[in-house]
């Protein structure tokens, strides 16, 4: 499995590990750090550095009771940021934004990759990534960000999370976008309640069932940091644990903050499962 943008291919026979820059006064684990250009630029030399093949830039802080921010700001945050790696790197960038014109512009800069929590349901954005033939995450979300983790409910989350991925990846297909050009995302954390998301966890697998790219993002979130019972500073073992765990079930494209411990883990893998 590959997947193309740019005229570059991108591997997925085995897992890519997408490095997270947040470029956010507010986001839950590196808000405020990198929201300087020259320091998201060394970030973005440490994260290839340490293995990541992909850098994923956020604009909008999506953590749980995030307020939005505004078209402006966030393309002030974003743009500066794509020209600067393009004209460096040729990394594959993906853009993590909800806002048609965020990712037109971002593309029109270089982005490889639209990476979207909300599924391109905002005004536009599924003709904008249609048009553009690049490939795009679509992610399952109970609710939104201000309030997708006030009691979740599902019936089955695994059956509620198909039904969606699977109805979303048809309204795609049938706006223009190509199958292939689709990655899902189970939405870890994402109006999920802890059993919720180890229940997904638990069953990865199933969604080899769209023969389509899987993303799992687990960092340092609270499904990491609640089973613990510890402050997310201290969850880089447990979130490496919970790569591990989704690589081991075949996932495709693995989102991180802490990239160097991650590809040590997936080297590790690599080396089981050559010795099966």
């Amino acid at each position: 499995m590959k997947l193309t943008s740019n005229n570059k291919q991108l591997d997925l026979s085995k897992p890519q590990i997408m490095g997270i820059l947040n470029v956010t006064p507010d986001s839950f684990s590196d808000g405020g750090r990198f929201n300087q250009l020259d320091k998201a630029m060394a970030q973005v030399t440490a994260l290839i550095k340490s293995g990541a093949t992909i850098i994923d830039i956020g604009g909008e802080s999506t953590r749980p009771g995030a307020q939005e921010v505004s078209l402006e700001e966030e393309l002030q945050r974003v743009i500066p940021l794509v020209k600067a790696i393009r004209e460096s790197s040729d990394v594959w960038i993906s853009i993590d934004t909800s806002k048609a014109e965020v990712m037109k512009q971002s593309i029109q800069c270089g982005a490889d990759i639209i990476n979207d929590v909300r599924s391109l349901y905002e005004p536009d954005a599924l003709d904008i990534v249609a048009e553009a033939g690049i490939p795009v995450c679509i992610m399952h979300m109970q609710g939104d960000p201000k309030t997708m983790q006030n009691n979740p409910k599902y019936n089955d989350v695994l059956h509620d999370v198909e039904t969606f991925l699977t109805q979303r990846i048809d309204e795609c297909v049938a706006a223009g976008i190509k199958r292939e050009n689709i990655i899902i995302d189970p939405g870890f954390g994402f109006g999920k309640s802890l059993e919720h998301n180890y229940r997904l966890l638990a069953n990865l697998e199933r969604f080899h069932q769209y023969q389509l790219p899987i993303l799992a993002g687990m960092s340092r979130k609270s499904m990491v940091s609640n089973a613990l019972e510890k402050p997310t500073s201290e969850c880089v073992i447990g979130s490496v644990v919970c790569a591990t765990l989704a690589a081991q079930q075949g996932a495709h494209i693995i989102r991180v903050h802490d990239v160097n411990e991650t590809q040590d883990a997936m080297r590790i893998l690599a080396i089981t499962q050559t010795n099966k």
